[in-house]
Parts: structure tokens; C-alpha cells; sequence
């Protein structure tokens, strides 16, 4: 179902998915009200929403959809600017699952590559079980952690954390639980598309206490600040000093940013004083570069099952042998303030 109040652009929104043959329109509406009667009667797999709609606008439309009948959601952003952007990025904390890129004209050298990306996103997450969703403030249901057996960890000296799918949300509630003094410096990879990460960057410093930016080459990373993987480019460490490496080298796994280099680096540099935390998203970046920090002695975290948007990259993490221990989302973030206290 497409919910864009501009006629052109659902219109153009309708043309690009009908050329998929994964894809069919069952209804193409103007406002909020509308969606919500329509969702009940066509019971769509997936939803593109737009935020600045007449009347209700996207977000509230999201909150009611996600509480009347949960439905994946992919925001199409009018805009990447700052405000129009961090408004989007609210929306996944209401309970969509990415934002992408508004179509530009037939006539625009990126409309392919644009029109792909709706697609691609509206299939995939056509394809993720959601459940009514909790919004930022909640605390989830208590899960079950899987027991932290092992013995006392090295003083960490860096923390990695990296997600997909859902992921915005999770880490403005892990890194929500730091604070601005936090001892150690964080690395960070969110899969998203390469417009959208300078304002997501700003998005999530706005929501956090610490710093966050992002990364760039050959600065040294700092205690109390977040460093983003830019848009399209690696984010790896280059020495024990906290030498961040940013680069356009190929993608892995057709990831990039990778979580896998960022955690096999980590697992090369600092070994049993770096942490890794691997959070919701789909597919397996970052099993195996998690898997490569715990044989180096490293202290690895999975999102437990329990909270996971979509339990597939900690599944694989869990799978290889990588997660030293599962936990529920809210007990990420004082886990990591445990760790930088040295307490095991």
C-alpha cells in the first residue's frame, strides 16, 4: 500500500513498483485517514508511508497502524535535509523498519538506481514478522540471557556496535544508557543508505548523551564519543591508539559499511580488550567478525531474541559460536557500563 498525499509522486511510486514482479499495488491513498480504513480491508504486506501528510500526518499514521494492525513500514523521505531527515528517523522509533530515498523524475540520472532501492526495501521488508511495537521509552518483557560462564575480561579499551534492520531505534536506547562522560570511545555501523547518515548521525547525537559524529580517517578515537561508519565507506581500526581507518574498499558480503571489517579489526588490534555488540537486523553481517573478536579474547554482546526487531545477524552470531552472551535490549547499555567499570 503507498500513502503519499502528492499525486505525481504516488503516481510514480505506483509505476516503479508495478514494473517489479515481486511487488503489486493493492491501494494507493492520500492521507492517514485513509490508510488506516484501507489497511484493515486490503491487508497490505508492507506499506510505503510518507511523513507530511494533510490532516494526520505520517507519524501519528504509523503509532495507529503499528497498534490497530502491525504491518511493515518503509518511510520514503521527501527530503535528507536535517529536519525532514531526524522527522523520518522518528518514525522508527514509532515502529518503521527503514527510510529511503523519495523517487526522483524518469528523466534524473539516479531514477534507476532510486527506483531500485524502493523496491528492493519494500520487498525485503515485506518479509519481516512484526509484532506491536513498543516505542523508545518502554522496557521490553524480561527475556532470558543466555549465562555469561566464562571468567573475567580484560579492561576494554573500545566498544563496537553494529546493526541493520531496526537498528536506529535499539541504538538510541543502548547508547541512551551512557553517559556523556563514558570511559571508553564507541565505533558504529547502521545499515543505511549512504544520503542518510550525516543526519542520522546528527539524529542520534540530539538523542544521547555522549558525542556522536561521523568517523573520519586518521583521527584518533576519543572516550565519550560515538563514531559513525559514513555512508557507503568501511569504518576499521588501524592501531591500538584508537586510529580510525575509513575507506571505500570493496563490499563484504555486500555490506558496505561492513560490520564484519569493523569487528575482525578490532579482533586484529586490540583482541581481549575490545567489546562488540551486535544488534537486530537481517542477514549475517558481523557473525563473523564477532566470532573472530571472542577468539581473540574479546567480550562479545548478541541482542537477545526476546527484543530483536528481526533476529538475524545475532542468530548467525549465536549460530558460529561468536555471542559470549544474549541479552534483552535494555541490559545492553549497563552491561557496557559495567565492562568499562571493570567488573566482569
Amino acid at each position: 500500500m503507498i500513502v503519499e498525499d502528492s499525486a505525481v509522486v504516488r503516481r510514480l511510486l505506483a509505476h516503479i513498483v508495478s514494473r517489479d514482479s515481486r511487488l503489486t499495488v493493492v491501494a494507493a491513498v492520500e492521507t492517514a485517514e485513509e490508510a488506516l480504513m484501507e489497511v484493515h480491508r486490503v491487508q497490505p504486506d508492507v506499506i510505503s508511508m510518507d511523513i507530511r501528510l494533510p490532516g494526520m500526518d505520517g507519524l501519528e499514521a504509523i503509532s495507529r497502524i503499528m497498534a490497530e494492525r502491525p504491518t511493515p513500514i518503509v518511510v520514503i523521505a521527501d527530503a535528507v535535509e536535517d529536519t525532514s531527515l531526524k522527522i523520518s528517523l522518528n518514525a522508527l522509533r514509532l515502529g518503521a523498519l527503514s527510510v529511503v530515498e523519495k523517487p526522483v523524475g524518469l528523466g534524473n540520472a539516479k531514477y534507476e538506481t532510486v527506483a531500485g532501492t524502493i523496491c528492493t526495501q519494500l520487498f525485503i521488508m515485506s518479509q519481516v514478522p512484526v509484532i506491536r511495537r513498543r516505542s523508545i521509552g518502554q522496557r521490553p518483557a524480561p527475556g532470558r540471557p543466555v549465562p555469561d560462564l566464562a571468567g573475567p575480561v580484560a579492561a576494554p579499551a573500545v566498544v563496537a556496535v553494529a546493526a541493520s534492520t531496526g537498528g536506529p531505534p535499539a541504538l538510541a536506547r543502548v547508547l541512551g544508557a551512557l553517559p556523556a562522560d563514558y570511559p571508553l570511545p564507541v565505533l558504529l555501523v547502521q545499515h543505511m543508505g549512504a544520503p542518510f547518515m550525516e543526519g542520522f548521525a546528527a539524529w542520534l547525537d540530539g538523542l544521547v548523551p555522549m558525542t556522536v559524529r561521523l568517523a573520519a580517517s586518521d583521527e584518533v578515537a576519543k572516550a565519550g564519543h560515538v563514531y559513525v561508519a559514513p555512508g557507503d565507506r568501511h569504518l576499521s581500526v588501524a592501531a591500538a591508539g584508537g586510529l580510525l581507518k575509513v575507506t571505500d574498499d570493496a563490499p563484504v558480503g555486500g555490506q558496505r559499511p561492513s560490520a564484519n571489517v569493523l569487528f575482525s579489526s578490532l579482533a586484529a588490534v586490540y583482541g581481549p580488550r575490545a567489546v562488540g555488540v551486535l544488534l537486530t537486523g537481517m542477514g549475517e553481517d558481523g557473525a563473523a567478525g564477532l566470532t573472530a573478536l571472542r577468539q581473540a579474547g574479546g567480550f562479545t554482546v548478541t541482542e537477545d531474541e526476546s527484543t530483536a526487531v528481526v533476529y538475524g545477524m545475532p542468530a548467525a552470531a549465536v549460530r558460529m559460536g561468536g555471542s559470549r552472551v544474549s541479552l534483552p535490549l535494555d541490559l545492553v547499555g549497563p552491561r557496557l557500563l559495567r565492562l568499562a567499570g571493570g567488573r566482569s
